[in-house]
């Protein structure tokens, strides 16, 4: 597949912890969740990897609040090593860390944004979201229900009700240029309602509120209404892959994403 831009994309992976730090990285005795080995690699290892097989990544900038750790162990050395890899240090919270680098000579549009505790991440995925999101200042990806639970139907995900279905996001974030960046500032608010998708849809005014309420609104409507109301295009980009849905949150995560990534090696 070739660029889908002249000079290629710039990808931040988000590899930061919350405030007070992160439970799952403390039952594995690392300083990091980004550091949690899944399958015998460390997570920011493996998103790191399937990022460099990508044709259309010119760049990744990892960003963290403390970077050091994140090239201290064996398998995760190589990432001080790749040309194409550069470490920023993170803000207060993921929107401004994102205001602050995006765009910048460190981190040039147009941006993908992931996180690092995406471990089954694959080359395939990546260049599926980024052809896909073309035509659009700001493009965000998904997994509907029905692809995730035909594969995995124990698995437990947060799901987004519209008309057309459920879906579950996907970690994956385009922006494709300086419009984006009211965006990234509403992000804030955003991360703190992540969990709670009507208190989101209730920035965007009572109509749109009202058609998320009552499942009136499909996913892409939905999201190209707010779009408009952030002064960017916007759409979203299902993904067919099972997968790009599953991010390690928890232990349950863990343990699936072990079998997936065994049962790819074999």
């Amino acid at each position: 597949m070739a660029d889908l831009t002249p000079e290629g994309w710039t990808v931040i992976v988000a590899a930061g912890d919350r405030p007070g730090g992160d439970g799952m990285a403390h039952h594995f005795g690392e300083p990091a969740k980004a550091l949690i080995p899944v399958a015998g690699e460390s997570m920011v290892s493996r998103v790191a990897r399937a990022l460099t097989q990508s044709p259309n990544v010119a760049r990744i900038v990892i960003l963290a609040q403390n970077t050091g750790p994140l090239t201290a162990k064996a398998d995760t050395q190589w990432l001080s090593q790749e040309p194409r890899i550069s470490f920023a240090t993170s803000a207060g919270s993921l929107s401004q860390s994102l205001s602050a680098v995006a765009g910048t000579e460190i981190a040039p549009w147009p941006v993908l944004v992931t996180t690092a505790d995406h471990p089954l991440l694959t080359p395939a995925m990546v260049d599926a979201f980024l052809k896909n999101s073309a035509g659009a200042d700001l493009a965000v990806g998904f997994v509907e229900r029905k692809t995730l639970l035909a594969d995995f139907p124990e698995n437990k995900r947060t799901w987004l009700k519209f008309s057309d279905g459920f879906f579950s996001g996907a970690n994956l974030f385009a922006f494709r240029g300086p419009a984006v960046k009211y965006v990234l500032e509403f992000w804030a608010d955003v991360e703190s309602r992540r969990k709670s998708p009507l208190a989101i849809f209730r920035r965007f005014g009572p109509w749109l509120l009202l058609r998320a309420v009552t499942r009136t609104i499909s996913l892409e409507a939905g999201l190209r209404n707010a779009g408009r109301r952030l002064g960017v295009s916007a759409k979203p980009v299902v993904l067919p892959f099972a997968e790009a849905a599953i991010d390690v949150d928890k232990m349950s995560d863990h343990a699936l994403a072990e079998e997936i990534l065994k049962g790819r090696q074999s």
